[in-house]
């Protein structure tokens, strides 16, 4: 594509795909690794939330990759249904199971995760999008979990949710099922510099040869953090809008006008503010 060659890119470098390859470790690597800790630990429930378009669906990836990798059995749900039997049809087929005509799917779920734990096999199941279970489809989360050995569980589950989780959980009969997430964490946007420093990342991961520290000037980046609010999917939207911007103008830095431009036609944040401009009056102290 001429847009890519003009920069430099083997590949779009703010796409919106979450892309495992360009995790950027500074924002959410601590979380990764302590919820890793908490599944070896083999705690019950670990809680993940965060506002949209922090980054909640790479580390749910990430997370899948290193369970996979580390030889466990995973059931990946990323449409949850409040729905309890159409909860427990989605984590047997994960595990392979057909369930549809048994007299009781808890039950002959129980029944392979016991082969499985006897086979010396971890049971993981992660779910994407968890805000959408509600009260009944968080009831039979709460079931799931209470399978155990006199030691273990039979089945730890991982949860990615939006904030609405959070707030559907602190209700007084939500009590049960938040004394068993024992690990909670959250995903924030970023700060200034962070922000910055995630657009000079995705730079230079996705440029053929080392790339100028110039692609985006520093005022461009400074305007799109704040636009974006620090949330990396927006920051993503409007840097890619502004090296459109660039190219068109046949430019090969990002700067102040493509950055603003950028912020206007998304409509996903207002430019920051312009500085007043002072008239001096004759006398006035300068």
């Amino acid at each position: 594509m001429p847009y890519l060659a003009h920069f430099g890119f083997h590949q779009r470098p703010f796409s919106l795909t979450p892309d495992r390859a360009l995790f950027f470790p500074e924002s959410h690597q601590p979380i990764l690794d302590a919820a890793r800790y908490a599944v070896d630990r083999g705690e019950p429930i670990i809680k993940i939330a965060g506002e949209v378009g922090t980054g909640k669906t790479l580390l749910c990836r990430l997370m899948v990759q290193y369970l996979v990798h580390d030889g466990a059995r995973v059931a990946f749900i990323t449409v949850p249904q409040a729905d309890r039997r159409a909860t427990l049809l989605a984590v047997g087929r994960e595990f392979g199971l057909d369930v549809s005509d048994c007299a009781d799917a808890y039950q002959a779920l129980a029944d392979h995760l016991i082969a499985e734990h006897s086979a010396g096999r971890r049971a993981v199941l992660v779910v994407d999008e968890a805000q959408a279970l509600d009260r009944e489809g968080l009831e039979t989360i709460r079931l799931l979990s209470n399978l155990e050995t006199d030691e273990d569980k039979l089945l730890q589950i991982v949860l990615f949710a939006q904030p609405e989780l959070d707030r559907l959980l602190r209700q007084y009969s939500m009590r049960q099922i938040m004394q068993r997430i024992t690990f909670n964490f959250t995903t924030r946007p970023f700060d200034r510099a962070t922000g910055m420093q995630y657009i000079r990342y995705r730079v230079e991961k996705t440029s053929v040869r080392p790339p100028p520290n110039d692609v985006f000037s520093r005022r461009a980046m400074k305007i799109i953090v704040k636009a974006a609010g620090g949330i990396p999917r927006v920051i993503n939207v409007l840097a890619d809008r502004a090296l459109l911007s660039a190219y068109a103008a046949d430019r090969r830095q990002v700067i102040r006008r493509d950055a603003l431009r950028a912020v206007s036609d998304t409509a996903l944040g207002d430019p920051p503010p312009r500085r007043p401009i002072r008239r001096w009056r004759r006398g006035s102290p300068a």
